[in-house]
């Protein structure tokens, strides 16, 4: 019998990861404070806990999908330093698939080597839609031993997994791969409103796009999403202006150039001021309409 895994957090990532797991016959217990989202995963099939304490005390690989490095700190720091050494899992393993700082990964597995828990940084490149569909891929840094404990639970959620080196390194690759990709997502946003706004039906233009040398995979996710204004989330804006500020802040730190992520930042809060930071990230290209509809909530 395999051993239940644990799940913090079932939004739309966790969501996710739960549908994929439970299809391939794991057992999940999992904890996510909305009262809807525990509600749909009970229905689908995932055993809820009365808190994440109890999560932690009964499995020995859990699961953070956790919206950023706060919401991490504020649930595992104080479990973690309240709770009675036996009531830890002998070699538990923490895979933590929230996009987040690296600084601050490392800082979490330092504090979870106090407990001697494994800490794997394990980041999903990829929308919940291609999480579900088993195409994301997931990056992971940490313990090579511990990878591989984990590897055969980690490609039953994504189409390929990657071991890049210690703790951090995961999260470093994640903001590369979030920064080339919100900004093909922000090119595609600026050339189909600038299409439209020429007079040319989106749609046709996006079709002549795929058999061009423009083409890129964000088309095939993202495109249609554009064209049709369907902006249903399956990653929501704000998440990733909260992925383009921690990716500044690396560079600043560094220091390196990002001069064009900049002025994405600056697209997306105009974005998020607008009201649109819970639709799909698809709904960037509101930026660039010439008069900016109303935002879903007015």
């Amino acid at each position: 019998m395999r051993e239940p895994i644990g799940l913090l957090g079932m939004g739309l990532l966790g969501g996710a990861v739960a549908e994929r797991l439970l299809e391939r016959g794991w057992t999940i217990f999992g904890f996510d404070p909305a009262p809807e989202r525990r509600a749909a995963m009970k229905t689908a099939g995932v055993a809820i806990a009365a808190g994440p304490d109890i999560v932690l005390a009964s499995c020995q690989r859990v699961i953070l999908c956790l919206p950023n490095d706060q919401i991490v700190a504020n649930t595992l720091r104080p479990l973690i330093e309240q709770m009675p050494a036996e009531h830890m899992p002998a070699g538990q393993i923490i895979l933590d698939m929230t996009t987040g700082s690296p600084a601050q990964r490392v800082e979490m597995e330092t504090l979870l080597q106090t407990r001697n828990v494994v800490y794997l940084d394990a980041p999903v490149a990829g929308s919940s839609r291609l999480a579900r569909s088993g195409e994301a891929v997931i990056l992971v840094g940490g313990q090579q031993a511990a990878y591989e404990q984990c590897r055969e639970l980690l490609l039953c959620i994504a189409g390929h997994v990657e071991h890049v080196g210690p703790c951090g390194a995961a999260a470093q690759a994640k903001l590369v791969h979030n920064l080339v990709l919100g900004l093909n997502r922000a090119v595609l946003a600026e050339g189909l409103a600038f299409a439209q706004a020429m007079g040319l039906d989106p749609q046709t233009m996006l079709a002549f796009l795929r058999r061009s040398p423009a083409y890129s995979q964000v088309m095939d996710a993202k495109g249609d999403k554009m064209a049709t204004a369907d902006f249903t989330p399956q990653a929501r804006l704000s998440q990733h202006l909260k992925d383009v500020r921690l990716i500044l802040q690396a560079a600043e730190a560094l220091p390196a150039k990002t001069p064009l992520s900049a002025l994405h930042r600056r697209l997306l809060e105009q974005a998020e001021a607008a009201g649109w930071g819970d639709a799909d990230n698809s709904a960037i290209i509101k930026v660039f309409e010439p008069s900016r509809p109303p935002a879903p909530h007015e």
